[in-house]
């Protein structure tokens, strides 16, 4: 075999292993999408994940966008200067939390925590055989260990998101009025003022949708986890990766959507 042929065949190789990975992927998302929406239903897994997913990850959300709304206070106060435009910190520390850093910063967070969290865990269920003997005891692994959590990712994040979009406006005001000289009511009012319900709203489908990608990807590189230790670590690695960069795609994909004419 030339090198040329060589060459040729390791991009080939290359293409139809991403093609089946996609087939993969695809399969396993139509298949747990079908089991959300089709009983029977275990509440009781479903809170439990609600709370595991959702209130659990309460302080690094919450960490994470209150220190990003005070530098951003601090960043749009020092390039605003140059213009003499210091006045516009509330409202573009508003529209840029809640449109954009709020539920994409959440969403990164959250897929370190939580999307490595379901990997570790699925991933250990399959080499000790445990999702093994659920099929073998007629429990569909499918609707009691993947549809949970699938349905209570996509509920926590935008109420995790709505969270991180006032502690980061907070962030904004803490600095605005403690450094930066604003009167502190006319920075609430601007704030106010400038946001709109589609600002909101659109945030929140976002975050609604970066919740699906966390559990998503950490249900499938768990559920397909390799044998042994290296197995599991490199299914939780895998994870968290695939779902931060699937978080910014689509990020992008849904601003395009949103906000272009």
């Amino acid at each position: 075999m030339t090198a040329i042929q060589g060459f040729l065949s390791a991009i080939g190789a290359a293409v139809l292993g991403l093609c089946a990975a996609t087939g993969s992927l695809a399969l396993f998302t139509a298949q747990s999408v079908m089991h959300v929406f089709r009983p029977p239903w275990y509440p009781v897994e479903i809170g439990r994940q609600l709370l595991r997913i959702g209130y659990f990850s309460l302080p690094v959300v919450g960490l994470t966008a209150f220190f990003t709304g005070a530098a951003l206070a601090l960043q749009i106060y020092t390039g605003g200067a140059r213009f003499n435009a210091e006045s516009v910190v509330p409202s573009i520390v508003a529209i840029g939390m809640v449109r954009e850093l709020g539920p994409v910063l959440g969403g990164l967070m959250v897929a370190g925590r939580v999307s490595a969290s379901i990997a570790a865990e699925l991933g250990t269920m399959r080499v000790t055989e445990q999702i093994d003997a659920l099929t073998t005891l007629s429990t569909n692994p499918f609707k009691y260990l993947i549809a949970p959590r699938l349905l209570a990712a996509t509920l926590a994040m935008p109420a995790l998101a709505f969270i991180a979009d006032v502690i980061g406006v907070m962030g904004g005001f803490a600095v605005g009025t403690a450094r930066l000289d604003f009167n502190g009511a006319a920075y609430v009012r601007t704030t106010w003022d400038f946001l709109t319900l589609g600002d909101i709203s659109s945030g929140l489908i976002k975050a609604a949708v970066f919740g699906f990608i966390i559990a998503l990807m950490g249900c499938y590189q768990g559920y397909n986890s390799g044998r042994g230790a290296l197995g599991v670590g490199r299914a939780t690695t895998n994870a968290v990766v695939s779902a931060s960069i699937l978080i910014l795609a689509s990020n992008y994909v849904m601003n395009e959507m949103f906000f272009t004419k």
